[in-house]
């Protein structure tokens, strides 16, 4: 099961923001919209994606941190139990 949260970030806080919420290590997709509400940048993160792999996204949302005032992190997780037995 999944479950969506949304922050409200200024964008030189953009990329900070976007690695702990990866460091959490239960979410499954991250998209960027504008204060707008024009998504800007969405990527999926699956199970084992780590360090070198996510420099080309790491250096996407810094360049775009660097445009952008205000912005929204829409964050996808899986829910903890979804895996388990009833």
């Amino acid at each position: 099961m999944m479950s969506k949260e949304s922050f409200s970030i200024n964008g030189e806080h953009l990329l900070k923001k976007v690695k702990e919420l990866i460091e959490e290590g239960n979410i499954r997709k991250i998209t960027i919209a504008d204060k707008a509400g024009k998504e800007i940048m969405s990527f999926p993160l699956t199970v084992g994606v780590v360090g070198v792999l996510l420099a080309p996204v790491f250096a996407a949302v810094g360049a775009l941190a660097a445009m952008i005032g205000e912005c929204t992190i829409t964050v996808e997780r899986e829910d903890k139990n979804a895996n388990e037995e009833p």
